[in-house]
């Protein structure tokens, strides 16, 4: 993986109640973007009171309650005297997944991804801080928790656990040797699990991509895996902040032609020109780029 490992914090239920200062943009106006933005605080503060969740969220006290009383009923968080408190499986993931939990880029990417699944689909997800907050934007989309429901199939261990909790989604973790700083498992035995599954979509985070290599990432156990995921799904889309585009990793993942969606960032800065020009190839091999 590209992230830096980071040492676990723990923090206790009653840490920080202040929250943090609201980002740039609005508030969120639909209900799961309202949880969204709610587990999201939890992730930073560890409690969240109904007064200033509602000041922060700018909507009423007795909507915040509502709120409250249908996390909890999901098990994402737990109740306590005039708030909630997260609940613990949050905490036991490495910094890095959490820390991401407030990148507003990954959440586009993730609500976009959100749109592209239908009902009743069943989702490959390799792991990665992209992928994970596409399965949390996921699993916060009412219309695809609704019957039939939504099937979540990874080999992230942390993906896996948040998705379990959801009380519509069915969660299969693929099993196999886990990798501490990624919490991916690979394998033999992930593979033989995947080899008895059939995929609508593989949702695809990269550590590069390029219309000539195609999508790559730095671990041969792990494009293996990946490798699979695709060639049992009807779609692939790939995930992934423009920064990557232009780069190649070292172990090849599938050509450019294999991928249906591309869902990645406006491209900014030095390498704004790099990417620009890997949109317009993807787009003139078929993928369907959406930038967000």
């Amino acid at each position: 993986m590209a992230d830096d490992a980071v040492p676990r914090h723990r923090p206790g239920p009653g840490a920080g109640t202040a929250l943090p200062d609201a980002p740039s943009g609005t508030p969120p106006a639909t209900r799961s973007g309202r949880w969204s933005a709610m587990l999201d605080l939890l992730a930073t503060t560890g409690r969240l009171g109904v007064t200033e969740t509602a000041e922060r969220l700018g909507v009423s006290e007795a909507t915040v309650r509502r709120d409250f009383a249908e996390l909890a009923r999901r098990q994402l968080v737990t109740r306590q005297h005039g708030g909630v408190v997260a609940a613990s499986i949050a905490y036991e993931l490495p910094y890095r997944y959490r820390s991401s939990q407030g990148d507003e880029s990954l959440a586009r990417i993730g609500a976009k991804v959100a749109e592209l699944v239908r009902p009743g689909q069943v989702v490959g997800l390799n792991g990665g801080t992209t992928t994970t907050a596409v399965a949390r934007a996921l699993t916060a989309r009412e219309e695809l928790l609704a019957a039939p429901g939504l099937s979540i199939v990874t080999n992230a261990l942390n993906i896996a656990a948040e998705a379990v909790l959801r009380q519509h989604v069915r969660c299969v973790s693929l099993g196999g040797v886990a990798r501490p700083e990624s919490f991916e498992t690979t394998g033999p035995i992930a593979m033989q699990a995947l080899e008895q599954l059939w995929l609508d979509t593989a949702v695809v985070g990269v550590t590069g991509l390029t219309v000539r290599e195609g999508a790559t990432c730095d671990l041969e156990d792990e494009a293996a895996l990946i490798r699979g995921m695709i060639a049992r799904a009807g779609e692939v889309v790939v995930v992934t902040t423009a920064v990557k585009l232009g780069t190649r990793g070292f172990a090849s993942i599938c050509g450019a032609a294999q991928i249906t969606h591309l869902v990645t960032t406006r491209p900014e800065g030095e390498g704004a020109a790099v990417a620009e020009k890997q949109l317009q190839a993807m787009t003139a091999v078929g993928v369907q780029v959406h930038i967000v």
